[in-house]
């Protein structure tokens, strides 16, 4: 039996249409003993994004941003986020915007990129999947100054890190983002051996 076999949507209502869509989903779920229930589930459909990590293997570095996060901030985190390059799939490819997004917020037009996996963020919540890329990078890659789109609200710092400062600075607490910190684990355990 398909997941699809357990799940019947009976009704769909759109709370918010505004910059991505809130709905209110309401679904008979056959439980594991064969029992339907009815459930009711606000569900975030935002889209798809792409997150890559640029590396340097001779100089053992890698490229993040900071910038400020409105949701991270209402939550507590009183500082900018350390994260790793990452954007809206805006119906492209993965692989074509997560192109753009790096010549955009770090400035860097990278040759190879590899996907490495993808991943559901938030799946209790969130319908996006996220696809994670990484690619090696040389100075003379760069192309800008990167910093983002200002019309899109981006105001980016480029950061370029040791990969051992990275990975510290998720032990200490200052990298508190899932994309990046699962993208700097990638990198520990697959790149940087």
């Amino acid at each position: 039996m398909s997941i699809s076999d357990r799940v019947r949507i009976t009704n769909t209502t759109v709370l918010s249409d505004r910059h991505y869509q809130l709905n209110e989903v309401v679904f008979d779920y056959r439980r594991s003993d064969g029992e339907w229930q009815t459930q009711k589930r606000e569900v975030f459909d935002r889209g798809h994004a792409a997150a890559l990590l640029p590396y340097n293997l001779a100089g053992r570095t890698v490229v993040l941003t900071r910038q400020f996060r409105l949701p991270a901030f209402l939550a507590g985190h009183d500082d900018l986020l350390i994260e790793a390059a990452a954007g809206m799939l805006d119906d492209e490819t993965p692989e074509k915007r997560i192109r753009a997004e790096a010549e955009e917020e770090i400035g860097y037009r990278l040759h190879d990129v590899r996907k490495v996996f993808e991943a559901f963020m938030s799946p209790g919540a969130v319908t996006e999947k996220l696809h994670f890329f990484v690619a090696e990078y040389e100075p003379a890659m760069r192309v800008g100054s990167g910093g983002g789109l200002a019309e899109e609200g981006e105001d980016i710092e480029v950061l370029e890190l040791s990969i051992e400062t990275a990975l510290a600075m998720i032990s200490d607490g200052r990298i508190v983002d899932a994309k990046t910190i699962m993208l700097l684990q990638h990198a520990a355990l697959h790149v940087f051996r």
